[in-house]
């Protein structure tokens, strides 16, 4: 079996995704956004935290390409970017319980 060779690019977006993923709040945060389009202040409601620390958290994860908004009004609904987030998700869950 070879060793599979990542570009010093790959390496950081890799170890930029885990670091998003890192803190609890934001996975709290993603497991919400994983059940389907919702607000802010709905999230903050369902993990009980403060609206301004989730909206914090929200930035680390768009930015990490995580999670996508979508505008209506003057509110903003948060979607996960990309189906592989839960996969990714559920196979950490799985193998933390396993």
């Amino acid at each position: 079996m070879t060793r599979e060779r990542l570009t010093e690019t790959t390496v950081e977006q890799v170890t930029g995704l885990y670091k998003a993923l890192s803190d609890p709040t934001r996975l709290k945060i993603l497991l919400e956004i994983a059940a389907g389009e919702i607000a802010v202040n709905e999230i903050a409601a369902a993990i009980e935290a403060k609206q301004s620390t989730v909206s914090h958290q929200l930035r680390v994860l768009k930015q990490a390409k995580l999670v996508k908004t979508r505008r209506e009004g003057t509110t903003i609904y948060y979607t996960l970017d990309d189906p592989h987030v839960m996969m990714i998700l559920k196979q950490t869950i799985a193998h933390v319980t396993h």
